[in-house]
């Protein structure tokens, strides 16, 4: 997706037997089209190809050839079996960029694991330190092992594209959930290293910084990082109470770290006395950063979030309008957009092969009646 956004020809390569499962992870449906699958692959083409057909698989061989980059995250082995693997595309197209997503890789005992991304904030460590302190653990609230995985993916074959650029050769790029994972945990495993001290569960809250966590005023709830004992002085200062920058048990951070439970029940019974925006406005008078908890409704209607043009609408031929989400990295000079939306199954097969491989009319009429390709029916 985030590729596409910037321009990248990307080919979204389904089974005509029905294609990518995500089609149908609903509702919320935009007419008989999931929402979820409409967001992420806006902006690539449809092309559906019988991988199990002999003619088929030849096909893809063929348009493998003219590509860039290929993605794919079947489990370890599978792309070997179809005759999809790195070592057979590499001497097709040795400028061939290959990026395999999978749980844990392609080498070491959990190689042929399954994996999904509660299974994986699980064997990360990730759901170790997510929940409240009471001990009860919790997934993240969105797909974070999942997403973290294909950021990484990303960067990696723009890595390796760039090295390509230089050596004119592609290479491999193995992208594994569970290591996207302890990389983005790095700041709690460094923590963790250092203290030989196994994290647990702390809410809101955050190790080594104090206070930093979620507090309830008189009305909502609201967020309040103080990092710095510069910070901290003009926090003390704007909740009116200055002589905390002097108490011996909150003087510094790590006083403050030690003490935490002290330093919260105190900032919590001052909180709940004045409405959330009294507290939010007077702490942002003083830089302080805070934020009000707001939930989807309020985000998307959020002026901040429109500017940056975070939900915009697209146009989808069956699905008709719906918004999703925007580009998060803006470039001065070739900035990305959405593009088209995401694509029927198939919709753009008979095109592709007329444009990648010059199959004529013909070819395409036989291999649409031999199941071989599909595209949407008119």
């Amino acid at each position: 997706m985030l590729l596409a956004d910037f321009g990248a020809d990307i080919y979204k390569l389904e089974s005509p037997a029905g294609g990518d499962m995500a089609r149908g992870w609903g509702p919320p449906f935009a007419g008989e089209y999931a929402s979820y699958f409409l967001g992420l692959n806006r902006g690539k083409r449809g092309v559906a190809i019988d991988l199990k057909n002999t003619a088929g698989l030849q096909l893809c061989l063929n348009l493998i050839d003219r590509m860039d980059v290929l993605i794919e995250n079947f489990r370890p082995g599978s792309m070997d079996r179809l005759g999809l693997g790195y070592e057979a595309l590499h001497a097709r197209n040795p400028r061939l960029v290959y990026c395999s997503i999978s749980g844990y890789g392609q080498t070491g005992p959990s190689r042929d694991e399954a994996a999904m991304d509660l299974i994986v904030e699980c064997s990360s460590g990730f759901m170790s330190i997510t929940g409240t302190e009471s001990g009860e653990q919790v997934r993240s609230g969105y797909a974070v092992a999942d997403i973290n995985a294909g950021m990484h993916s990303a960067i990696g074959i723009l890595l390796a594209l760039r090295a390509r650029d230089m050596t004119g050769e592609g290479q491999y790029v193995d992208v594994a959930m569970q290591d996207s994972m302890i990389s983005a945990m790095s700041s709690n495993y460094l923590t963790y290293l250092g203290s030989n001290k196994v994290p647990a569960p702390l809410g809101a809250s955050f190790a080594t910084v104090v206070p930093y966590t979620v507090f309830s005023a008189q009305d909502r709830a609201f967020s309040i990082a103080v990092g710095s004992e510069k910070l901290w002085a003009s926090f003390c200062k704007a909740i009116e109470r200055p002589d905390l920058t002097q108490h011996p048990e909150f003087a510094t951070n790590p006083l403050r770290v030690k003490n935490r439970p002290a330093l919260e029940k105190l900032l919590a019974a001052l909180f709940i006395q004045r409405p959330m925006n009294d507290w939010v406005d007077c702490l942002r008078a003083a830089g302080i950063p805070c934020s009000p908890v707001l939930n989807f409704a309020e985000v998307t209607a959020d002026p901040q979030a429109t500017v940056r043009d975070m939900f915009p609408v697209i146009h989808h031929a069956a699905a008709g309008p719906h918004r999703i989400t925007g580009t998060p990295i803006k470039l001065s000079q070739t900035p990305g957009s959405p593009g088209d939306a995401a694509p029927l199954l198939g919709e753009n097969t008979v095109s592709v092969l007329a444009e990648l491989l010059s199959l004529d009319h013909e070819t395409i009429g036989g291999l649409l009646r031999a199941g071989v390709i599909a595209q949407p029916e008119s």
